[in-house]
Formats: structure tokens, C-alpha cells, sequence
């Protein structure tokens, strides 16, 4: 069967908005191993809407030559959960917009590799509370932001999760690896 697998950059302070304004001075070839061996593990892409339009806007317009990683993020097909979503300017990309819980469960019990999610911190809630995500990865940046949508805001209903795999990059970074402990 299946994995749904979400990952985040994360900061201390749980704030998994903007990376692109702290992660990178913690890039290092550890980092990028972990998000390559995250990506290489997965055949499907699943996105909620906002992620959906900032890759959008982005991912079509790059090269091999210019991001490594173009190929892969315009080739693999790509779920878009979303009911207000109502143009798809990206190649293979597919709207998931009712029954989501029963979509999802039939995609996991079909064959391929893991369903991969980037981003999209409220569908990754949602997913967690409908007993749909089956890991979490966090790649926790030493660094407190102090600003910006956090992973789990006030109001998150508990959810237990149980550690299944940890380690430290030498530039402090931990990964972190959940599963739902119950």
C-alpha cells in the first residue's frame, strides 16, 4: 500500500511559511539528501491550493540546467486538493475537489510509490485528523523566525504521533521523521 508523506522545513518557532527567507543558509549536502531520498521515494505529488499556484508559478518555467529538481517537479503527476481551484496551469496536474478522504484511500491502495506533499501545512492537518497521513518529516532549522503560519497554530486539536527516525545535520538541522501513534 501507498504512504502519504508530508515534509516541512521548519523552524524552531514552528513557522513553515516563506523557507525560502531562512532555509537556505543551512542547505547542505545532508539536507539535500534528505529531500532527494523524500522526492526519490515518491511518484505522485499531493498539493492544496495555494502551494499549488506559487509551484505553479514557478516549477513551468524552469530547466534542468537552472534547478535540478525541474524535471522531476513539471514531470510527476500532480493532486490538487481544492474546491475553488478553477485553472490548472501546470502539466499533470489532476483536482481533487469532493470525497477527498475516499480519493485519497483508494490512490493509496493502488500501486506506485508514496504520495509526496511539499507545503500545504492546512491540508496537511486535515489529512492528520482524517487518519490519511501516514509520515511526517520535519527539518527542523535552528533558527526562531517570530512570524508566519506555523505548522500546527493554536487551535490544532491533539493528534499523538510517535518518533520513528531522527538525526542531526552538522549545521544543526534535525530531521525528524512521525508517524500517528495510534
Amino acid at each position: 500500500m501507498r504512504k502519504i508523506v508530508a515534509a516541512f522545513f521548519v523552524s524552531l518557532d514552528g513557522v513553515v511559511e516563506a523557507p525560502q527567507d531562512w532555509h537556505f543558509p543551512y542547505f547542505n549536502e545532508e539536507l539535500g539528501e534528505a529531500v532527494g531520498s523524500q522526492a526519490a521515494g515518491a511518484d505522485t505529488m499531493l498539493l492544496g491550493r495555494r502551494t499549488y499556484e506559487e509551484f505553479a508559478a514557478y516549477w513551468p518555467h524552469q530547466t534542468t540546467a537552472e534547478d535540478p529538481l525541474a524535471d522531476q517537479m513539471n514531470n510527476t503527476p500532480k493532486l490538487v486538493v481544492s474546491s475553488t481551484l478553477d485553472k490548472l496551469d501546470w502539466q499533470n496536474t489532476t483536482v481533487i475537489r469532493d470525497n477527498v478522504v475516499e480519493e485519497l484511500t483508494k490512490l493509496k491502495q493502488q500501486p506506485g510509490k508514496n504520495i509526496s506533499i511539499s507545503g500545504s501545512a492546512t491540508l496537511v492537518r486535515s489529512l492528520l485528523r482524517d487518519n490519511l497521513l501516514d509520515e511526517l518529516l520535519l527539518l527542523v532549522h535552528p533558527i526562531v523566525v517570530g512570524s508566519g503560519q506555523r505548522l500546527f497554530p493554536d487551535g490544532t486539536d491533539q493528534q499523538p504521533l510517535k518518533l520513528v527516525d531522527s538525526k542531526t545535520f552538522s549545521t544543526g538541522v534535525l530531521s525528524l521523521t512521525y508517524e500517528p501513534a495510534a
